[in-house]
């Protein structure tokens, strides 16, 4: 069965399509971002009449409206959108979104004498031999506009600038491939074919689809809400981005979105900054019940999956049960309650959490137990519980759909306490406390799951840094403490260890830098005789502590082996043994009081 269609369009026939929304440009979440110099180049590439490549179009499935009738799906630009919005603003003048989210014009000039084309700019506007903006002669009088020339250069060569205006003039007659996907085919095959023909390399997720749908959809306001999910992205990184919406898009601020958005000005917490990608993906799975985006894209369409027919209610009812989605996700208060719960499972920095997915469905889980009624007490030891289970056991790492396709179907059937209780029994067993997760600390990686599990437990235990009376962990990893070596690191260099031996998460600890320098390159047997010599002379020159019980409670919070104070070179190997297990035992006492 043929995929597709390949035709070649005008270039003026594809502006007049955009400009009557025949074919709409999805703004998806990256604004126009090509600089001035490219869309000269395209200008200048097809007054040579060279190709300018394809674009990849994708129609909306036919929809049937409510009094029965058929109406006509439009084009959805998924690649070629930076080349068509470079034609609208050279060619049409009209306005675009720059990359910092300013309404700009792009004004290519032209020189007829040398047939070039360049970015306007001061010293062209003083320059009699250009025309200043082509927009403004490809759309005018050519007549009108030779003779304006003629006058202010009464010495060119008027049949040779004649013919340069004349092809300028054509561009518009130009053609352009158009690769029109057809309507009814599934996003994994409109997925598959937008990689084999980009040769870019570039890869659109379904999330980008999904984006693609929504802003395309003015009926329903898809593109308010496309804003809405865009500007609250944004402004979780950069809250000063609002003062810009006030200033440039002023529609937008009469929306109730903006209103609800207006709690991220003074918002300044990273630890969760979701992308559109997130924000959707949590929005619809909380939602609809569904894990996977591909539906998203076909309920959005108005997909009946029973008669496989497509029905403008289904679309209708699609945007509103989304848009309830969307509203959820970026409400002040459950947003802020989520991250609240997050901290308290000592999940205070971004760079202890690696998996997006794993915070994403956390999320899902807050807000769906939520909305399921769960008393606050419980949800926040579920959510605890499923976030730190689900880093423990790579839930989510991959591919998430699936995983996350079919939790939140139990989650919708079944109390999630039993499902957490069956989980646990299957893949959180003795087997993997004592066996397992001592073996997954075997690694060099200071940025393994694991590790930041230990580093979590340690947070919310109030422990405190390595040989430190009074700082705590918490503070050495929001004040970006440095994680330190409990061998150190160059002792360990000198005795043949390569960084693989070294550089092991049993040895990693957080330590004052203070502490660590005064430790040097002293294996553990030197250096705490150095320690315990100042306690017994009262002197604090290494560490805080100043008698034995202090320095036991240290090793302990810290899952250090008391033995480690007799440790040399030889013991090394014994030492990540026994740390490993002293760290898989805190591990498993922090999940359980979670």
């Amino acid at each position: 069965m043929q995929k597709y269609a390949v035709n070649q369009q005008l270039i003026e026939t594809v502006l007049a399509w955009v400009k009557s929304g025949e074919i709409a440009i999805p703004e998806i979440q990256r604004p126009f971002v090509w600089d001035s110099s490219k869309v000269r180049d395209l200008l200048d590439s097809l007054y040579q009449g060279y190709p300018v490549g394809y674009v990849i179009a994708w129609r909306n499935p036919n929809v049937r409206l409510k009094d029965g009738s058929l109406s006509e799906g439009k084009k959805i630009l998924i690649d070629g959108q930076q080349r068509v919005t470079a034609l609208t603003a050279a060619i049409l003048g009209q306005y675009v979104i720059n990359k910092n989210y300013e309404r700009v014009k792009i004004k290519i000039a032209f020189h007829p004498i040398d047939e070039k084309f360049e970015v306007q700019n001061p010293a062209i506007l003083k320059d009699k031999t250009w025309l200043p903006d082509i927009s403004q002669a490809i759309n005018g009088d050519l007549f009108e506009i030779a003779d304006q020339y003629f006058e202010l250069n009464p010495d060119v060569d008027k049949k040779q600038v004649r013919n340069a205006f004349s092809n300028l003039m054509n561009i518009p007659k130009k053609q352009i491939g158009i690769i029109e996907l057809a309507a009814d085919l599934e996003i994994e095959t409109v997925t598959e074919i937008f990689i084999r023909i980009n040769s870019k390399g570039v890869v659109l997720s379904q999330a980008d689809f999904a984006m693609s749908k929504i802003a395309s959809n003015t009926e329903y306001n898809g593109n308010e809400l496309r804003k809405a999910i865009d500007y609250f992205c944004h402004l979780c990184i950069a809250p000063e981005f609002y003062k810009h919406i006030i200033d440039n898009d002023k529609e937008f601020v009469k929306t109730d979105y903006f209103q609800k958005l207006q709690w991220l000005k003074t918002e300044n917490e990273d630890l969760y900054d979701p992308d559109y990608n997130d924000l959707i993906r949590v929005a619809f799975t909380s939602k609809f019940n569904r894990g996977r985006l591909s539906d998203l894209v076909s309920l959005l369409s108005g997909r009946n999956f029973e008669t496989r027919t497509y029905e403008d209610s289904i679309a209708e009812q699609s945007f509103a049960i989304l848009k309830t989605g969307v509203n959820s996700f970026i409400n002040e208060t459950n947003f802020k309650r989520f991250l609240m719960i997050i901290k308290s499972a000592g999940f205070i920095s971004p760079k202890l959490i690696r998996s997006q997915n794993a915070i994403n469905f956390a999320y899902i889980v807050y807000l769906k137990l939520k909305e399921l009624g769960v008393n606050s007490v419980a949800v926040e030891s579920c959510v605890r519980r499923w976030l730190v289970y689900s880093i423990l056991t790579g839930r989510y790492s991959g591919s998430p759909e699936s995983a996350f396709d079919f939790d939140i179907k139990q989650i919708s059937h079944k109390p999630i306490e039993e499902i957490l209780r069956e989980r646990e029994e299957a893949e959180l067993s003795e087997a993997f406390w004592n066996a397992s997760l001592p073996q997954s600390l075997n690694s060099s990686v200071a940025s393994s799951p694991y590790f930041h599990v230990f580093l979590a437990s340690q947070v919310k235990a109030n422990d405190r840094g390595f040989l430190s009376k009074d700082v705590l962990v918490s503070d050495l990893i929001s004040l970006r403490g440095d994680i330190h070596h409990l061998f150190p690191k160059d002792y360990l260099k000198k005795n043949g260890l390569d960084r693989s031996k070294y550089n092991q998460i049993a040895n990693y600890v957080y330590m004052q830098s203070e502490i660590n320098i005064k430790v040097g390159n002293k294996p553990p047997k030197n250096y705490f005789e150095i320690v315990k010599a100042q306690m017994l002379n009262s002197s604090q020159q290494v560490s805080g502590l100043s008698t034995e019980q202090q320095l036991l409670d240290n090793l302990k919070m810290n899952c250090v082996p008391t033995e480690i104070q007799q440790m040399g070179i030889d013991d090394y190997n014994d030492f990540l043994i026994l740390r490993r297990k002293l760290m898989a035992i805190k591990i498993k006492e922090y999940y359980h009081s979670l």
